[in-house]
């Protein structure tokens, strides 16, 4: 159906703005004049590009957006009255198209929630649940405030991960232009010099040159197959058993491997504590969870869980047969189980990650900057010694 932009005076004499969808410029007239609006233009909008391809919104965003929303409503304020003041706030030519969406479907009777749902390909699926859990329990402003601290603490998490791996992975490009460019460009330059002394080349040197000789004989053919095996592997990871085999070894890497599984595992657990604690029924929770773990083996864990539940198991029982989860976990939702305190546990589990985590992290880079800068300065050192042995020779001959 096509949406249409308008622009009116209500009964007030204040102009506002906002979409309706509808089959005609007649027909939104007339939901117009339902509203007591006096219209004073109405346009057919053109699908934007980022709801056509799902653009996303910054969590930054999203977080104002649920804070500022909580406190107006906690304040009395409108519902409708609430967006029409956060409209103004954003500078986001998207946030703001989504405000004005949401407040015509508002003004036309829809929920909030229902709302957003309409907007799943931007807005992670926790947020229309939260807000629908908030409606349903008349603590709209509370649950929007708790989405605002779950949003906030991943994007945290997130933020603390890239930038303890930005440095080393940092070293590791600079390293490889820097070898490249000495192999491809340096070193063929000094290859012309050492023809013109004649004699037999040291045996480093002569390594060096012939491995030079290979790269920029062979390097079209590197780069035109690097090219197809990325191609390759983007295609092969976006389906489904590519994806299952891509997020399964990336679990068993060494070091790493550790580190994915903690967070994507905290994330499951922080995602079920937060929709718990807002009311969302355990089934549900268990769909979001796995939709937002941003693993294929841990979301079908999540799922094979969510099974055995719907089945009258506890959490604990199908959580303990898919082997994807510690069993300090398993015991501790167990435990939480029986004493009635579900939501506490996972919240705990949920601290306990992200401190390993943190923890972890912390190690990993202290441990890796003198391995990468030792590895950088031998390589490189090679090249160097392997370029000069045929001069520092040919001087020690005209000396003598």
């Amino acid at each position: 159906m096509p949406k249409f932009s308008y622009t009116a005076k209500n009964l007030q004499a204040q102009t506002v703005s906002g979409v309706v969808e509808a089959e005609n410029a007649e027909a939104v007239a007339r939901e117009l004049k339902k509203r007591n609006l006096a219209i004073i233009s109405i346009t057919e909008e053109k699908e934007k590009e980022f709801e056509r391809k799902g653009g996303k919104i910054k969590v930054r965003e999203m977080v104002v957006f649920s804070r500022q929303l909580s406190t107006l409503i906690n304040a009395g304020i409108s519902l409708v009255a609430s967006l029409n003041i956060l409209y103004s706030q954003f500078e986001s030519e998207k946030m703001r198209r989504i405000i004005a969406n949401i407040r015509s479907d508002i003004e036309a009777g829809t929920s909030l929630s229902s709302s957003f749902a309409k907007y799943s390909h931007i807005f992670p699926p926790i947020f229309s649940n939260m807000i629908k859990a908030g409606e349903t329990s008349g603590s709209l402003d509370e649950i929007l405030n708790r989405l605002a601290e779950y949003l906030e603490r991943t994007e945290n998490l997130k933020r603390k991960v890239k930038s303890a791996l930005t440095y080393p992975v940092l070293v590791v490009v600079m390293a490889a232009v820097i070898v490249s460019f000495l192999m491809l460009k340096v070193v063929p330059a000094f290859k012309s010099i050492f023809e013109g002394l004649g004699g037999t080349l040291p045996l480093l040197t002569r390594v060096l040159i012939k491995t030079s000789d290979v790269g920029v004989q062979m390097f079209p053919f590197f780069l035109i197959l690097g090219v197809l095996v990325f191609i390759g592997f983007i295609r092969f990871i976006h389906t489904e058993n590519g994806r299952m085999a891509y997020d399964r070894f990336k679990l068993r890497l060494p070091l790493f491997g550790s580190i994915i599984k903690k967070i994507t595992i905290g994330r499951v657990m922080s995602t079920l504590a937060t929709l718990l604690k807002s009311g969302v029924d355990i089934l549900e929770a268990l769909e979001i969870a796995s939709k937002v773990a941003g693993n294929k083996v841990v979301e079908e864990a999540v799922k094979q869980t969510k099974q055995g539940v719907r089945t009258g198991e506890s959490i604990a029982e199908p959580m303990e047969r898919t082997g994807e989860f510690a069993p300090f976990v398993v015991k501790m939702i167990a435990v939480g189980e029986q004493a009635g305190e579900l939501e506490e546990m996972l919240t705990k589990i949920s601290d306990y990650y992200e401190a390993e985590v943190n923890e972890t992290l912390s190690s990993l880079t202290s441990m890796m900057e003198p391995v990468i800068i030792a590895f950088l300065g031998v390589t490189i050192g090679f090249i160097v010694v392997a370029m000069y042995l045929p001069i520092f020779k040919v001087t020690q001959l005209v000396v003598r």
